[in-house]
């Protein structure tokens, strides 16, 4: 079973609203029900929560955070009433404040849709316990990859890491807001930064200092900017990849490679 994953979680809800594009990501995340088995919690690092410091959220029963607009009405009735995890939210900080961060408890804050729609999908059953975890807003890489590090002997417990992201997120791609041409020019630097991305994060022979060097850098790979033009999708890779090494993890297996919304996606998972 993997301990770690790296997923896209699809555009909004429409991953479970029988959206056309996303039936691959579908059968990708549904295939990965297995590996939760027997899982004692879910540490889920989202992208769609930013915070000064490393934050997680601490309720016993988190509620659920809408975070799209102008879908249909039952889309704001989705409940993923999976309870949460306080005792590891506190071990969670406890170890991002060893490694020198100050983390914060969230007690308010409720499972956004980069937590409950992959999740819906992968655990359906709703009775794991989920603690959400934010990005810094900082958008530093190699903090992202300290977090990861930090949290990494915490999953040697019978704990998961979920780091629910979008391996390519340039929304104007997405929704259709190029020519042609550039839709072409697009896909073509797509296909190059996934490559790069899978030369960093799977290749068994690369050394473990030039991956973290290279993925700290990764705004300099071909394509990185055009398929990140903001790379809050991206950082949840870099905890997952963080946590990998402290777990004496050092190369993935790809979970994902189809095209999500007219564009290469990528999943990665370690373990």
């Amino acid at each position: 079973m993997h301990r770690i994953h790296f997923i896209p979680h699809g555009g909004g809800p429409l991953p479970l609203m029988g959206d056309p594009a996303h039936v691959p990501l579908v059968e990708a995340l549904t295939a990965l029900r297995p590996g939760l088995q027997g899982a004692k919690a879910i540490i889920v690092v989202t992208a769609h929560w930013e915070a000064e410091t490393p934050s997680f959220s601490s309720s016993a029963a988190p509620g659920m955070l809408y975070d799209y607009f102008g879908f249909p009405e039952e889309t704001y009735r989705l409940n993923y009433p999976a309870p949460g995890a306080p005792d590891l939210a506190e071990a969670a900080a406890a170890a991002l404040r060893v490694a020198g961060f100050t983390p914060a408890l969230d007690p308010e804050r409720g499972f956004d849709h980069g937590t409950f729609v992959p999740l819906m999908l992968m655990r359906p059953e709703a009775d794991i316990p989920v603690l959400q975890m934010s990005l810094l807003s900082s958008l530093d890489p190699a903090r992202h990859i300290a977090m990861g590090q930090a949290l990494g002997p915490l999953l040697d417990d019978g704990v998961v890491l979920l780091g629910s992201g979008f391996s390519f997120h340039n929304m104007q791609a997405l929704v259709g807001r190029l020519s042609p041409q550039q839709r072409a020019g697009g896909q073509q630097l797509a296909s190059e930064f996934h490559d790069w991305l899978d030369s960093v994060i799977c290749d068994p022979a690369a050394d473990a200092a030039e991956r973290t060097h290279r993925l700290t850098a990764w705004a300099d790979a071909p394509g990185a900017r055009f398929c990140q033009p903001r790379e809050e999708h991206l950082l949840p890779l870099h905890v997952c990849f963080g946590a990998a090494q402290a777990a004496g993890l050092p190369a993935a297996t790809r979970t994902f490679a189809e095209p999500l919304l007219g564009f290469e996606a990528r999943g990665y998972g370690w373990g």
